[in-house]
């Protein structure tokens, strides 16, 4: 796609386009003034003539090198170790998951998943023809009585879960119900996939311990990404599993084609890891993330006398509007008002959730978090929700 840009033809490089006139609350992407180009460009800089080798087919379950470096960034975050020989690294969770669909599931396949779930990951279980069956859940996360019947009644090939400042519901699980979660799961002799993606990115205290924390034991596989703690446009994330488990990925067709994944950009971001960049910059996200989470969660009490606790951690608010019942009818008027959010039933793998909507708070500033929030309140109050008198 070309768009004239101050009078040059540019091309579309970005997923999504934000349009000035429009506060999209719905993306959950870092803002561009906090993707750190500089960092990168330093980290380039610092590659020498012997790693040359970089630009080479990559060893399959990635340089043993950068999985050194970021076990130990890991170490340090998760508050357990990890080991090099357990992590897999990856183009992101999203390929990730792709991946593993791949590699342990066939067509017809059962996974559950909480209810509600991160809608992107419904698409690839889409993709690879499996069934979903959503799972209950509370304020606090995934239910494992829940898990426990859904084991009894069906035979899935895999659990997805997002353990750690839930997409979209911002949950978090105990530490009690992640070890009977894992137990469970180990039982019935069903894989384990937990979305980690947000457990670095917490600002409200620390978090239990990652299901990661399990995985080298087998039955788990644990996801990260450095898009949501650095920039998505790397594509770099891991995979952290039992060598068992990972010796099915490494040995793959897909690796013995084309080599380990993302051998330059993870000798880049390992520069990082190695002078502590990476930490630096995660505290400043932080930083950022939880004034906004706070400014997002006063407004709506403000504005619109919505009463939600801040987010401990990463990118999301999960809540519902006084009046309405239906938040995806909500969107046209919330669109004329210059507003828009992900609807409820986006997220739902039976339809329902209807009368939720999220809200992120990673794109915009304060001040821009408070104008959307006013301009929502606006589309509510002259909204009524189908089926509604006057």
């Amino acid at each position: 796609m070309v768009y004239i840009a101050g009078g040059q033809r540019q091309v579309q490089t970005t997923q999504s386009e934000v349009s000035a006139d429009l506060i999209d609350l719905a993306l959950g992407h870092p803002s561009p003034g906090l993707l750190p180009l500089s960092l990168i460009r330093r980290a380039a800089r610092r590659l020498r003539p012997e790693d040359r080798p970089l630009l080479q087919y990559g060893y399959e379950q990635g340089d043993l090198r950068f999985r050194s470096l970021l076990a130990g960034f890991l170490s340090g975050g998760y508050g357990t170790e990890v080991s090099p020989e357990e992590l897999f690294v990856c183009g992101g969770v999203s390929q990730a998951l792709d991946l593993i669909c791949s590699l342990f599931t066939r067509p017809g396949d059962r996974v559950l998943v909480e209810e509600p779930s991160y809608f992107l990951a419904l698409r690839i279980f889409a993709d690879h023809g499996l069934r979903v069956e959503g799972l209950a859940t509370d304020r606090h996360g995934l239910l494992p009585e829940a898990l426990r019947e859904a084991l009894g009644r069906f035979r899935p090939a895999m659990l997805y879960t997002v353990p750690t400042y839930h997409n979209p519901a911002g949950t978090t699980l105990p530490q009690d119900r992640r070890e009977r979660i894992v137990e469970l799961c180990r039982e019935h002799g069903v894989l384990l996939v937990a979305d980690e993606v947000y457990h670095l990115l917490s600002f409200a205290g620390a978090p239990p311990s990652p299901m990661a924390a399990f995985a080298g034991r087998g039955g788990v596989l644990s996801l990260g990404s450095f898009s949501k703690i650095l920039a998505p446009g790397l594509r770099l994330g891991w995979i952290q599993g039992s060598p068992e488990l990972l010796r099915t990925l490494s040995t793959c067709g897909f690796l013995d084609s084309g080599g380990g994944l993302a051998p330059f950009t993870s000798a880049i971001v390992g520069r990082l890891l190695e002078r502590g960049t990476q930490e630096a910059h995660l505290q400043k996200l932080r930083a950022v993330y939880g004034a906004r989470a706070r400014a997002l969660t006063e407004s709506l009490r403000e504005r619109l006398g919505v009463e939600a606790a801040p987010p401990a951690g990463g990118f999301f608010l999960w809540l519902g509007l006084p009046g309405v019942t239906d938040t995806e009818a909500l969107l046209p008027a919330a669109r004329a008002a210059g507003v828009t959010f992900a609807p409820g039933r986006r997220f739902s793998v039976s339809g329902g959730q209807r009368d939720r909507l999220r809200l992120s708070f990673s794109y915009y500033g304060q001040g821009q978090l408070a104008e959307g929030v006013d301009r929502l309140a606006e589309a509510a109050r002259g909204f009524r929700s189908p089926g509604k008198g006057s």
